[in-house]
């Protein structure tokens, strides 16, 4: 069997025991003598399935009683919606820090249901930063206030909250969740694409607080509607079934592994031998500032900015079995994403490739 080290922004890599548990149940789960994805969602094998899915992220996360987990569907580009339409209730105004793709069209699609003020952006230098925050300019009547905080394009990272006093943080933290310890108790809601981190593509995880819930816009479909999912347990419909179960897989691997704390002492290792290579590299270099560059994200250039020689790069990559490095149009280059599946012998592998090529290309 051949596997490579994929080094693809999303969907990503998966831990290789998780792909073996999920190989070895596909036919038949337990004792139940079908798979996961032919079973009812309304089943005593799901319902247990589900409810350890909700049981392994409360302890992962430490996620306090009086926050809802929720399963829902539509990626994390639904949750641009949902957030507005579920929680501009009140002054229906909004803060939002523009730090990359993901912020911009999350502030574009509330600006359809309320008013949207951006309070910073890094734009300016193509998003290769986090802009400082000027508190002067923050609402101070908003509904909420809006970061993405893990930039998997541009490979930025908050590394210190937004003080936002009474008015909710809202996180997309779709490309970090889990990958390092967060206090949730400082968010009113996070949400997270499972396809980067968690699982594959198919299910999205919510995380909010029920003080929060209950007072989404008239406008709301039912199935944007907070409430309706946090009120059925995410079984109002049919859930995401098989990607909800490889989740569970994932937390038990997590949890095995000594949990989350463990798993970003492992990322930071493996984040800082890449960032020490690029920086001490006389052909390739990173875009974004030291203090704000992501644990998984890692996008990179040539010293030159050379387009051939990078897609060479890229070519012979692919062909030593590390793929997926070509980096987002919008920033050019490589990028390396190296969320929690990915070994530190994947890491190790791609810096030697590096440096081999760095003297064949001199």
């Amino acid at each position: 069997m051949k596997r490579v080290y994929n080094f693809s922004a999303g969907p990503s890599m998966l831990p290789l025991s998780v792909l073996e548990t999920a190989q070895k149940e596909m036919l038949c789960y337990g004792d139940t003598g079908m798979s996961v994805m032919e079973m009812s969602h309304r089943s005593k094998a799901y319902d247990d399935i589900i409810k350890d899915a909700e049981k392994l992220i409360r302890e992962l996360m430490n996620i306090p009683d009086n926050y809802k987990v929720m399963f829902v569907q539509g990626g994390g580009s639904t949750q641009f919606a949902m957030v507005a339409l579920n929680l501009l209730n009140g002054s229906k105004k909004a803060d939002y820090v523009k730090t990359g793709q993901w912020a911009k069209k999350a502030a574009a699609e509330a600006e359809k249901y309320g008013e949207v003020n951006i309070v910073a952006s890094s734009e300016d230098k193509v998003f290769s930063y986090i802009p400082d925050l000027d508190k002067s300019k923050f609402t101070p009547d908003a509904d909420y206030f809006y970061i993405c905080q893990n930039n998997t394009i541009y490979g930025t990272r908050y590394t210190t909250l937004p003080d936002t006093g009474k008015v909710p943080l809202v996180a997309d933290l779709s490309s970090c969740i889990m990958s390092e310890v967060v206090d949730v108790s400082k968010y009113g809601l996070i949400f997270a694409g499972a396809q980067k981190n968690v699982g594959p593509a198919g299910v999205t995880i919510v995380i909010a607080r029920e003080d929060l819930l209950g007072k989404a816009q008239p406008i709301t479909p039912t199935m944007l509607d907070y409430k309706i999912h946090a009120d059925n347990d995410s079984l109002y419909n049919t859930p995401p079934c098989y990607s909800i179960y490889i989740a569970k897989l994932v937390f038990e691997w997590l949890k095995g592994i000594g949990g989350v704390k463990e798993m970003q002492k492992y990322n930071e290792e493996k984040a800082g031998l890449l960032y020490d290579y690029l920086d001490n590299s006389s052909m390739f270099k990173g875009t974004v500032v030291p203090k704000d560059r992501s644990l998984m994200n890692v996008p990179f250039v040539t010293e030159a900015g050379d387009k051939d020689l990078e897609a060479k790069f890229i070519k012979e990559a692919t062909a030593a079995g590390l793929v997926n490095l070509k980096g987002h149009r919008t920033v050019g280059g490589m990028r390396a994403s190296i969320y929690n599946a990915m070994p530190i012998e994947g890491v190790k592998a791609l810096i030697d490739f590096m440096k081999d090529f760095e003297v064949k290309n001199k």
